[in-house]
């Protein structure tokens, strides 16, 4: 196979083909192990070391840190690709990679040194919500606090969590605009405490657990401030900030969710017995699966024209605008629309088959999952509807709240 033709600001030596075909060849054990992974309540050895190899957690960190730098239409393939064969490994894949770019984008020098040095796999995973208390001490902080979602939690080396700062009253510290300040921090996983408390609908083997800090000692060099946190590598790609790149791990899992159910729903109505040759014969049935296929082939093409963009434009080296960041949460609303509308049609057109445990059911829990994800919460496709229409272009992007200008 010959190498693609990739523009310079872009990783030369992987190539995504590979990755895809690699996909393909473990996607049987993934989907073998689907069932065994919601029963462990994480992803089990075979799946995780199946896996494994993909390097998830490098595919978007620069190539001069061991990473592949590969685009974000390409990465979005990836993902998309993981999920359709197991939705729980395709979460843990999506937020391994996110958070792998997040570090390699904003943590200093002294802190990649460690984290991407040759030789080394580390992988991240934690919640961005500020809910413990950094308090400094010499050389850096001690953290308190207690989080949830840490998913793949247990397949991680280094956390990810958010926490205010101590002001030295026990409150969080402000900023000179009078915001609080919130900080990212990164430390070894095993010397925090894992709580559990994952009895949930679906995405059961994901392993998003409840994970604690006690007097945790952060290195300076292991923070940066989450909301407004500086590319140090990659700048014009990485301005996309924190919830950009969150962004293209939730997009991707969304298109690989609604295309296995269809996909499914497809293959089931193409029986020629009981049921299913029902609905093989309804058409009414063929119009709803129709306009689902619709939905979906128009939200993954609105989710590439956003993205292909985004690439058009960091090759010239200009950062991403906030016309832009808007166009990346609509596309990703939309996609996790479509998916969701997708599911619904087939559980209730496959009735029994559908019910019952299995890849159909599956999917749906998985599905009713994501879409009570904050990264789709109403307000923020609200706020990106307001400034395509003109009325907020004053105003920037800030975690997920478009800001007026200070």
């Amino acid at each position: 196979m010959n190498k693609p033709l990739r523009h310079s600001y872009w990783g030369q030596t992987t190539d995504h083909r590979d990755l895809l075909k690699k996909i393909k060849e473990i996607g049987p054990i993934l989907e073998k192990n689907a069932p065994a992974d919601e029963a462990a309540g994480e992803l089990t050895r075979e799946t995780f070391e199946a896996l494994r190899p993909l390097r998830m957690s490098h595919s978007m960190a620069p190539e001069e840190l061991g990473g592949a730098q590969l685009p974000p239409r390409q990465v979005l393939e990836l993902i998309e690709a993981i999920t359709w064969h197991s939705g729980s490994a395709g979460w843990v894949s999506m937020v391994h990679t996110a958070i792998g770019a997040m570090s390699a984008a904003f943590l200093p020098d002294t802190a990649i040194e460690k984290l991407f040095a040759p030789g080394t796999e580390h992988r991240f995973s934690g919640q961005g919500a500020p809910l413990g208390m950094l308090k400094k001490v010499e050389g850096g902080y001690k953290l308190n606090g207690r989080w949830s979602y840490g998913s793949g939690f247990s397949h991680a080396t280094y956390s990810h969590s958010a926490a205010f700062v101590d002001d030295g009253n026990g409150k969080p510290q402000m900023d000179d605009k009078g915001n609080p300040i919130i900080i990212c921090t990164h430390a070894p996983i095993s010397e925090h405490k894992a709580l559990g408390n994952w009895d949930v609908l679906g995405l059961k083997g994901t392993g998003s657990i409840d994970y604690a800090a006690e007097d945790l000692f952060i290195p300076d060099d292991m923070i940066y401030p989450i909301a407004t946190a500086i590319p140090q590598r990659q700048k014009e790609l990485f301005s996309l900030g924190v919830i950009g790149l969150a962004a293209i791990g939730h997009t991707g899992w969304a298109m690989g969710a609604g295309r296995r159910m269809l996909d499914e729903i497809s293959a089931f109505a193409n029986q020629k017995t009981g049921r299913a040759g029902m609905l093989g014969e309804s058409d009414k049935f063929w119009f709803d699966y129709g306009r689902a296929e619709a939905r979906m082939r128009a939200a993954r093409a609105l989710v590439m024209e956003v993205w292909g963009d985004i690439e058009a434009t960091v090759e010239k080296g200009t950062p991403v605008s906030t016309r832009q960041i808007s166009m990346v949460h609509l596309a990703k609303s939309e996609i996790h629309e479509a998916a969701e509308n997708a599911v619904n049609f087939a559980y209730r057109a496959a009735g029994g088959a559908s019910l019952r445990d299995g890849t159909m059911q599956r999917y749906f829990r998985d599905v009713m999952v994501a879409v009570n994800h904050i990264t789709i919460a109403p307000n923020i496709v609200g706020a990106a509807g307001r400034e395509l229409s003109g009325l907020w272009s004053d105003r920037v992007w800030q975690f997920y709240d478009l800001v007026e200008k200070k």
